[in-house]
């Protein structure tokens, strides 16, 4: 499989998603404040990197699913696909809730000495965090199907998808690290908060709707 096959029609709006996906506030960002706000930029950029690995578990798991149902059904694959599209739209729904209540992040700015802690914490902390999430789990059965075609191998092309979730991821993340001493009042306000959920709703729910549209049967 060529780079130009794994960069296909459907990438652009993978992108999109994942971006938005990345940015929404959730546990992996609770967890990659707390750790940073405990042991500094260093324990942060260990616990999103640890995190982020976690995301080619759920790759590998998917696509073994993927496979089983391509076996059974191209349909089931399609009905799969349609399932993902409307977890897609619930997860907007969530967002734009969330805007509503204006819940703003958990954000302070570090003035204190950070505390030592051993490398192995954050590094375990990242990865049980994510591999142990049922709802990372549900998320990657769902929403990978939509960017995997019948004839595509699901385990290269799922592992490629999650390698570019773990790039952006990490941008964000580590970025958001590298942010809190300077930035932390302004990432701690509510109105931060209010306008991303808001942002990433409205375009969840789109791109679901869309992805549910395109669906055709093979």
């Amino acid at each position: 499989m060529t780079l130009m096959s794994l960069v296909d029609s459907q990438f652009v709006a993978f992108l999109i998603a994942i971006t938005l996906l990345s940015i929404t506030p959730g546990v992996d960002t609770l967890l990659v404040i707390r750790n940073t706000a405990r042991g500094g930029v260093r324990d942060g950029v260990i616990t999103s990197i640890a995190i982020c690995c976690g995301l080619f578990v759920h790759a590998t798991i998917s696509a073994l699913g993927i496979s089983l149902i391509l076996l059974q059904s191209v349909w089931a694959f399609h009905l799969l696909k349609l399932a993902g599209a409307g977890y897609l739209v619930w997860l907007g729904i969530t967002s734009l809730l969330a805007a509503r209540r204006g819940q703003p992040l958990p954000v302070k700015s570090m003035t204190g000495a950070a505390s030592a802690v051993p490398l192995w914490q954050p590094v375990k902390e990242g990865l049980l965090s994510n591999v142990l999430n049922p709802k990372t789990i549900v998320f990657y059965m769902a929403f990978l199907p939509q960017f995997i075609a019948p004839g595509d191998p699901a385990l290269l092309k799922s592992l490629w998808l999650a390698g570019v979730h773990f790039v952006i991821a990490n941008i964000w993340q580590i970025g958001m690290v590298l942010m809190i001493g300077s930035a932390g009042k302004w990432l701690a306000s509510p109105r931060f908060a209010q306008v991303l959920n808001a942002a990433t709703g409205t375009v969840l729910v789109a791109l679901g709707i869309r992805l549910a549209m395109e669906q055709r049967p093979v």
